[in-house]
């Protein structure tokens, strides 16, 4: 099947897209999206993968769905178009990133520029049903996620992973703590974050200065 990605994840999942599952999993995202109202825009799909190519892969933030709401979900994990208003998730990651590193929260919650600099933005799940969270989980997504996280875990080292929650956790057991560096903290949502385990974790520096000790260069948070 002829996936439209950038082309170095193209190559490293070439074998995923000719599985009968993937080819499964499509007729259904195009179904619902020619039915219903889908997010994110079809064109955003792979836009974590886009954004941030495989051979510059320095961070993986993991996530479980898109936003489900109108104008929100722009296919990276947490992050909301320009003009919309930060969810309560990432104001959490902002206050966490403000005491951890001093940094003002922005006024944007675009994380393209995360992404631009090697931190792949992935959801579990890269296509939702407007208002629906979790509709189009257990469809093939996870399936083919998974897959993209074995593929980084193998075919890298050296890499940050930033587990949040029990969700995230569970999918990345298949990373190899001594290959990677594994971070791993309560869910930033305020149901979470409130209780405890998210502030104070400093995983942004802890990030950067495992990127330093590897000669690379920190990331802007």
């Amino acid at each position: 099947m002829d996936v439209k990605i950038e082309s170095s994840w193209k190559q490293q999942l070439q074998a995923e897209f000719e599985q009968p599952y993937f080819s499964e999993l499509i007729a259904f995202v195009k179904s619902e999206y020619a039915t219903q109202r889908v997010y994110p825009p079809g064109k955003l799909i792979f836009n974590a993968f886009d954004k941030c190519p495989f051979d510059q892969t320095k961070v993986v933030i993991l996530g479980q769905d898109p936003y489900h709401g109108a104008g929100q979900a722009m296919g990276l994990s947490f992050s909301v178009n320009e003009g919309v208003a930060t969810p309560p998730s990432l104001n959490n990651i902002f206050k966490e990133i403000k005491d951890d590193l001093g940094q003002d929260i922005p006024k944007s919650g675009n994380l393209e520029r995360w992404a631009e600099q090697g931190v792949l933005l992935l959801n579990a799940t890269l296509t939702v049903r407007d208002g629906s969270p979790g509709s189009h989980q257990n469809k093939g997504w996870e399936h083919f996620t998974d897959a993209v996280i074995r593929c980084l875990n193998t075919e890298k080292s050296g890499l940050v992973f930033m587990l949040w929650g029990k969700y995230a956790q569970d999918k990345g057991k298949i990373i190899d703590p001594n290959r990677h560096f594994v971070l791993k903290a309560k869910h930033p949502s305020p149901m979470a974050a409130n209780y405890g385990g998210w502030f104070g974790t400093k995983h942004f520096s802890q990030a950067n200065n495992y990127l330093s000790s590897k000669g690379l260069p920190p990331i802007v948070w």
